[in-house]
């Protein structure tokens, strides 16, 4: 059995305590492998490494710090293959999503990269005649990046890059469900010589190791992807020493369907954001609205088209559109609340059931007679499962669009502009998609609002976050000649 090591100040190693973590395929419930069980001291070890490196690294020119990014975007197209298929082992997600999340993942290095040259400062104007007032953009210092197991790989570069080329450098932490992959991206940033203690990355799970890296007085700032639960015990535990946090959490997105709508495009953009990564997707449509006018043949498209989605082995069935959920609790998780909503008078139009077996495989599934009160429009359901409400009005569909504790992203079918307009000026969320699937291009800012997170990733405004101001009032003598 393969065992992989973390990687902390430039060298791979166990852990302190010796311990180690299985690491199991959900398509086939076998152990794949074993990496180490961070400790505390692990953790302060490899904060201590991104301390000491970390002046130095700022002190790099940027276009310089920018060329190791793009070594390490080269090395991973050169392994896309094999780093797919550790990718889909571990999560269960298609081999063609794995592909597209790590070449992805590589154009995103190389976008960082270019911001070398183009991130700024300014220049104020002063209200005194001898003065300028300066605005210079600083780094923070040690980040701490805390990932999910949906988009793994590409999840290491949407935290460490920013970070790198604006002088930081980063500690992360994988998801325990999914390590694999982190560990050939640390390979990768080995042999891209890039010096030692500016990227670090630990493994392990609970609260010990997260809490080190949300309250060591050493970080500057910490990042998480994850759960609203999560990112709460992230805020409290960086609260001791007023770490700046930046939380991505969790999405309940709406999509509204209007009457007017392309049908057709309406129903396979949905089911692409509802079944891409088998639903373990916080940005992916949650929910539906549609106009009542079109209820029926709008659910009767859906119903078809999530029963055409073939879901199997990732490594062994290539045509398929989804694999299995990340592991046998999240099966469990995604059953009981389809059960539940059966409970509160929803109905099942298609699937419902977890596949009995190998694997944590479930039916792919459309459940109607749905209220917004409900659990299955309320929390996140993180499987390939979607409610069906109808609406008479566009402000009835925008209030229950509005009505979610969460606020990441949501999406509308219309070919009325003016209908785009209202509905964009009155949704409470981080992005909007219009006509089309909800994924976010990189140099966007994905962000959400409320529950949903604070702060954000990508573009200018994505790098922004690992930024500080340093303002410099400079005054001197007129009379010099």
């Amino acid at each position: 059995m393969t065992k992989h090591l973390m990687y902390i100040d430039g060298q791979f190693t166990e852990s302190e305590g010796k311990e180690w973590m299985d690491v199991t395929n959900p398509a086939t419930d076998e152990v794949i492998s074993q990496v180490p069980k961070a400790t505390r001291n692990d953790v302060i070890r490899a904060i201590d490494a991104a301390e000491q490196a970390q002046a130095a690294w700022e002190e790099t020119p940027a276009v310089e710090r920018g060329k190791y990014l793009h070594a390490i975007a080269d090395g991973i197209r050169a392994e896309a293959d094999s780093i797919a298929r550790l990718i889909s082992e571990e999560v269960g997600k298609t081999l063609e999503l794995s592909t597209v999340e790590v070449h992805f993942t590589a154009d995103y290095l190389d976008y960082m990269a270019e911001w070398a040259r183009r991130y700024e400062g300014e220049i104020v104007q002063s209200d005194r005649d001898n003065e300028h007032i300066f605005v210079f953009k600083r780094a923070i210092g040690v980040t701490t990046g805390i990932l999910p197991w949906n988009f793994p790989f590409f999840l290491i570069a949407r935290k460490m890059a920013p970070a790198l080329i604006t002088g930081n450098t980063i500690v992360v932490k994988p998801s325990a469900e999914s390590p694999n992959n982190a560990m050939a991206f640390s390979r990768i940033v080995d042999q891209s010589g890039l010096p030692k203690g500016v990227f670090n990355l630990i493994t392990g799970r609970g609260a010990e190791v997260g809490n080190e890296l949300s309250s060591n007085a050493k970080v500057g700032m910490v990042s998480l992807t994850g759960s609203v639960p999560a990112g709460q015990k992230v805020m409290e535990a960086a609260a001791e020493n007023i770490i700046k946090v930046s939380l991505e959490l969790g999405g309940k997105a709406p999509a509204i369907v209007m009457k007017d709508a392309d049908l057709e495009l309406a129903v396979q953009a949905i089911v692409a954001s509802r079944v891409i990564n088998t639903g373990q997707v916080c940005n992916c449509a949650e929910r539906v609205y549609v106009h009542e006018d079109i209820k029926e043949e709008f659910t009767t498209r859906l119903v078809e088209a999530m029963k055409a989605v073939k879901y199997g082995d990732p490594l062994k069935d290539t045509d398929i559109q989804m694999g299995p959920l990340i592991n046998k609790a999240a099966q469990e998780s995604v059953q009981q609340k389809v059960d539940r909503a059966v409970q509160e008078g929803a109905k099942i139009a298609l699937g419902g059931k977890k596949v009995a077996g190998t694997g944590s495989f479930f039916e792919p599934t459309v459940i109607t007679d749905a209220t917004n009160e409900m659990e299955i429009v309320q929390d996140e359901i993180f499987g390939p499962v979607i409610p069906v409400i109808s609406f008479s009005t566009l402000d009835e569909a925008i209030a229950l669009a509005n009505d979610s504790e969460f606020g990441l992203t949501s999406s509308l079918y219309t070919q009325n502009l003016n209908v785009a307009m209202k509905v964009i000026k009155r949704l409470k969320y981080g992005e909007t998609y219009i006509n089309r699937e909800n994924f976010e291009a990189m140099q966007g800012f994905h962000a959400g609002w409320r529950k949903s997170g604070i702060g954000g990733a990508d573009g200018k405004h994505g790098l922004n976050e690992y930024l500080q101001t340093h303002v410099v009032y400079l005054q001197y003598d007129k009379s010099v000649n």
